[in-house]
């Protein structure tokens, strides 16, 4: 499939994910959730198989996406106990892998965080050179935001975060 004559120069892809919070209390000091790979201290905890990372998910579903190689959920089951606890830097870094089997490389990113808590603009500098560096782009083609629901539905009542990104890969120039 991959020897057809025009090969497409740009694929862009789409990702989504979302993670409820468990409401059990817990204190900031020793709780935190991992989003885009950097932990941020927070009173509650994130429930997921993995380490529940929606930024991180969320780009690794668009670059698979992209490529044209499923969803996340194909290549790491949350049904298998190998990806139990997982940090999603592996996801990631695998979704980089397959991309550049393919022949292509990653041009930018945008991702949006959404949530109501934890902020998360404090953290958008250091989130965009952890993923420039795990997939190998330079940090001013990651571009991280954050949004609210204006406290509207389970977001908006603090049950969850959820997180959007889309990404452009390019195929990379045969030298």
């Amino acid at each position: 499939m991959d020897q057809y004559i025009n090969k497409p120069t740009f694929k862009v892809g789409i990702g989504y994910d979302v993670h409820k919070f468990d409401n059990t209390s817990h204190d900031n000091i020793n709780t935190f959730i991992t989003i885009c790979g950097i932990k941020i201290n927070f009173h509650k905890k994130i429930i997921s198989h993995s380490d529940g990372d929606v930024g991180l998910h969320a780009l690794t579903d668009a670059i698979l996406g992209a490529i044209g190689c499923g969803s996340i959920g194909q290549h790491f089951p949350n049904t298998d106990n190998k990806w139990k606890n997982i940090k999603s830097d592996y996801f990631l870094i695998e979704a980089q892998k397959k991309a550049q089997e393919k022949g292509y490389s990653i041009s930018n990113a945008d991702i949006t965080i959404i949530c109501e808590q934890p902020k998360i603009m404090p953290y958008a500098l250091e989130m965009q050179e952890h993923i420039a560096l795990l997939t190998k782009t330079d940090a001013s083609c990651i571009n991280i935001k954050a949004t609210t629901t204006e406290k509207l539905g389970f977001l908006g009542r603090e049950e969850g975060v959820a997180a959007q990104a889309v990404v452009l890969c390019c195929l990379q120039s045969q030298q």
